[in-house]
């Protein structure tokens, strides 16, 4: 009988045990109104000769505590207004009314990230929030400068999820934060929805902050971020890819060149459409690219790696430019498929020898050697560094195989 009371007794502490952490509470709650939800960040180098001015002795004094000597920054923020950003679809259209009626963008001057975002917490009453932020634009006279400072803050933030977006802007990046998009209330859904649907049309590759970061990261590649320009009815076009060597921006491709990226690193959808012409103008045509396929295989040949990349592309023709083309003459067909490939080849190999001035290996070429020949790379590599130094002397061989599948509705 004694037996079963202790038994019971102590079951009853282990349930009490439990169930008491459960009874806590919300003990770290933060309410929403009590936070600045930031959805974008901008960040400008500085030029003003008043800046100082602008700077308060938040995180330093000048006197006894100085700051460090860098040069300094402007960082804006785009804070979401509580009680104005659209929450339904009948809500969610643009175009009604100026960005200022759902975010408030304030700008201040720092020494560092962390330091201007310091002064900005002195000038707004709500703790900054980073959870929902989308958006990061770089200027690109600060992307040239070199990003360590930029990467090293929003890493360490635990709030900043990797889904986010980070991209260098061609001009001022507080442009951005201050559009007007006439397709959506809030600018940096915009921005983030321009690149989201661009990766699902095959417009740009994935390449959210994460992915970007883990890039920088490895020994046998580079990173590279979307390069954008804000036009003059405020919407964004997607200019190119800022690739990068190590933190700092050494190169800009044109905006056709990421469909060599994408081609080279065999990424579906195809959203790029070119001319070709075998003969004079009058025999061009547009195609489009519907699927492509690309396999890389890496030899040593004289102490340097030698890739040899397959590329298998499926086209459609989208339009002629004269009706004295014929398309129901196979032999036509095959005479635009051999041009294709001609010119493909050459595509391809101009953007990897433009990255390769650089040292700048953003297609992973260095994690094949890593991989496939760990002894070369543990003998004569060993670095990211060393890599930057032997991409520059790697060889290629590319290989295209161009099928042409449909010509559309009419043959003549």
């Amino acid at each position: 009988m004694r037996r079963k009371k202790w038994i019971k007794t102590v079951n009853l502490f282990c349930c009490l045990f439990i169930i008491t952490p459960m009874l806590t509470g919300c003990w770290d709650r933060l309410e929403i109104e009590e936070r600045a939800v930031v959805l974008g960040v901008s960040i400008d180098t500085v030029k003003s000769e008043n800046s100082q001015e602008e700077e308060g002795e938040v995180s330093h004094l000048n006197e006894s505590i100085p700051p460090p000597n860098k040069d300094l920054i402007r960082v804006a923020v785009q804070i979401a207004l509580p009680g104005r950003i659209p929450l339904g679809p009948g809500e969610s259209g643009g175009g009604n009314g100026p960005a200022e009626k759902t975010v408030w963008v304030i700008d201040v001057v720092g020494h560092s990230i962390d330091d201007a975002f310091m002064n900005l917490q002195q000038q707004v009453s709500s703790r900054l929030f980073f959870g929902h932020l989308r958006v990061i634009v770089v200027s690109e006279s600060v992307a040239k400068k070199g990003l360590e400072n930029i990467n090293d803050y929003f890493r360490r933030n635990p709030e900043v999820r990797r889904m986010a977006w980070m991209m260098i802007s061609k001009g001022r990046a507080i442009r951005f934060m201050n559009a007007t998009p006439k397709l959506e209330r809030v600018p940096t859904l915009y921005l983030m929805s321009t690149l989201d649907e661009g990766s699902r049309m095959g417009k740009f590759p994935k390449d959210y902050i994460g992915i970007f970061w883990s890039n920088l990261s490895k020994k046998g590649q580079e990173g590279f971020l979307p390069y954008v320009e804000l036009k003059k009815e405020q919407n964004i076009e997607i200019k190119g890819l800022a690739y990068f060597r190590d933190n700092q921006l050494v190169g800009i491709t044109k905006p056709l060149e990421i469909a060599g990226y994408l081609g080279i690193k065999g990424v579906n959808p195809a959203g790029y459409r070119v001319f070709i012409q075998p003969g004079d103008a009058s025999t061009a045509i547009m195609t489009n690219t519907t699927h492509r396929r690309a396999t890389t295989k890496v030899q040593i040949k004289d102490n340097v790696p030698h890739f040899t990349i397959t590329i298998s592309v499926e086209i459609n023709i989208e339009e002629k430019l004269s009706e004295n083309i014929q398309f129901n003459n196979p032999a036509i067909i095959k005479q635009y498929e051999k041009k294709q490939e001609e010119v493909s080849i050459k595509f391809y190999s101009d953007i990897i020898k433009k990255t390769q001035e650089k040292g700048s290996d953003i297609f992973g070429f260095g994690e094949y050697v890593r991989g496939k020949k760990p002894s070369f790379w543990n003998k004569h590599v060993r670095t990211a560094k060393g890599w930057q130094k032997m991409y520059k002397d790697c060889t290629f061989d590319i290989k295209i195989i161009m099928k042409l599948r449909r010509i559309g509705m009419k043959a003549k």
